[in-house]
Parts: structure tokens; C-alpha cells; sequence
């Protein structure tokens, strides 16, 4: 079994309108006011998986700031996981200071959905140090025992669009401040998974799981050895940012990657299956 646990879909009459939510949000317009930054339906997503032999995928919305942008895409994640039985699992996205977060967090829950995220604290106006304000979030997932993905990037390196400021340091005391969640850390954690090697991080870091996301963009293929040598082969996760990145990119980076074959099939599936609950093959 493969999967992918990260992947981003639009509905499509956001994509037909992308320049007039450009106009209006600014984030979005961040990372997609180019007509030349891929967008992706859920159908699109699909076609993609089947090219790549990906069975199921992580489906996820994006960081907006109107409301009512959110319902939709949540809405659409839904309709798209309905409509595909056993190829997508649905991550709602609520803004953690909005105050109607656990309502709209409530509704997705009914919807079928299965976790939270991809939350981005530059996109979406909030703090990962600031507890006041993803700290009812961060219970209500606790609570109904919800993976949540956190997007952390490396604080050295190149800027890039989306990049953000949310450090490996916020990631770890973050984690280590809410123990009893799941969490996904983004692109390796933005470098978190290498302090693993210090004994004292490595204990506070139990819960925490490290995805792949963007990683062709941002380190060579020795990532995935290394990652797994440090944090253990049950801790990291194959994650494409589809439609950022196809998968296919990755199987061909893991062909120079050198891992053997148990520490493979924990990487691309088995990892995300326990995590998720799926039945493995």
C-alpha cells in the first residue's frame, strides 16, 4: 500500500475564480496569484494517483482568510472523499482563532473527515508559541484523537513563497507541550527531525511524525536514510504536496536514496496506515 500524506485540492469553481481570490487574499495570492502555480481538483488528484500507482492520499484545503472560503473547501474535501471510497482520507482546515473553529471543526467531523490541516500559522494569522491561541484546537483534536499537520520550515536556507517562519523550536515545544496529540510536522519538521539526535528532544518527540512534503525542493535524496536512521523508520511519512510535486518525483529520488526494503514499505504506507487506521497491504 501506498500513501500519500499530504496532498492540497481546490474545488473547482475556486480554481475558475483564482484571479479574483487573488484579489482578495493575500496568502493565496502569496503561493498562487501565478497562473503558473499548479491548482488541483479532486478528480485531478485521482488521475495522478492512478498514474503513480498512489492508493490512498491525504486530502487537504488551504490557509484562507474569508470564512466562508473554508466551509467550501471543506465541504468540497468531503464531497471528494464520498465520491472516492477508500482513495482519499479528508483533513478539514479551520482557522484556530476564528470564533466559530470548533463549530465548523464539529460539522467536518460529521462530514466524514479524519484530521486537521495543513495548518499554516503564517497563513492563517496565528502563533504555534502563542497557546491561548491554538490551544482549543489542539484539545477538541486531542479529544476526538485527530492527526493534525503543522506546517514548520527550516529557519536557515533560501526564501521561498509559502516558506514562513514557524521553526523547528516552535514545533518542539509545541509537541512537547500537548503530548496527548498526533502530530504531523511538514517538510521534515523544517530540520526538527535531525535534533532527534539529542536524547532529552527525542523523548518530548513521541508523538510526533515527520512528512515529506516539498522535499525534493529542499534536500537531497540522503533525507530519507538519514531521517529514518534518526527518528526510526515508524516515524516518517511519504508525503508529495501534490499538486506542488507528483509523486513520481519521489519514487525516483527513492531509487538513489538507499533503504532497504522494510524501511521502504514503512515510508510509503505502513507508517501512514497504523497512523490512520487503514488496512494494509
Amino acid at each position: 500500500m501506498i500513501v500519500d500524506s499530504h496532498t492540497h485540492i481546490f474545488p473547482p469553481d475556486v480554481i475558475a475564480r483564482r484571479d479574483e481570490h487573488a484579489g482578495r487574499e493575500a496568502w493565496f495570492s502569496h503561493l498562487y496569484g501565478s497562473p503558473s502555480a499548479r491548482m488541483a481538483s479532486a478528480s485531478e488528484l485521482i488521475a495522478e494517483m492512478d498514474r503513480c500507482g498512489v492508493d490512498c492520499s491525504v486530502v487537504c484545503g488551504f490557509a484562507w482568510n474569508s470564512f466562508d472560503l473554508y466551509v467550501e473547501s471543506n465541504s468540497y474535501i468531503a464531497d471528494a472523499v464520498s465520491r472516492f471510497p477508500g482513495r482519499l482520507i479528508g483533513f478539514a482546515n479551520v482557522p484556530p482563532t476564528h470564533p466559530q473553529a470548533a463549530l465548523e471543526l464539529e460539522r467536518c467531523l460529521d462530514l466524514g473527515l479524519r484530521g486537521i490541516g495543513e495548518l499554516k500559522p503564517d497563513g492563517q494569522g496565528f502563533d504555534l508559541a502563542d497557546d491561548s491561541a491554538i490551544g482549543p484546537l489542539a484539545a477538541l483534536a486531542a479529544e476526538n484523537n485527530l492527526p493534525v499537520l503543522i506546517h514548520l520550515s527550516e529557519p536557515v536556507g533560501r526564501t521561498y513563497p509559502g516558506k514562513g517562519g514557524t521553526s523547528p523550536r516552535k514545533g518542539f515545544n509545541f509537541a512537547a507541550c500537548h503530548p496527548d496529540l498526533k502530530l504531523i510536522y511538514a517538510h521534515w519538521g523544517g530540520g526538527l527531525a535531525f535534533y532527534e539526535l539529542m536524547p532529552d528532544v527525542k523523548d518530548s518527540l513521541g508523538n510526533v511524525w515527520y512528512d515529506s512534503s516539498a522535499s525534493p525542493l529542499l534536500y537531497s535524496p540522503d533525507i530519507y536514510r538519514i531521517s529514518i536512521e534518526i527518528v526510526g523508520r515508524e516515524k516518517v511519512l511519504f508525503a508529495s504536496d501534490f499538486p506542488l510535486i507528483s509523486p513520481e518525483r519521489y519514487m525516483n529520488e527513492l531509487d538513489q536514496a538507499g533503504l532497504d526494503d522494510e524501511e521502504r514499505r514503512a515510508f510509503l504506507g505502513r507508517n501512514a496506515a497504523a497512523l490512520f487506521g487503514l488496512e494494509a497491504s
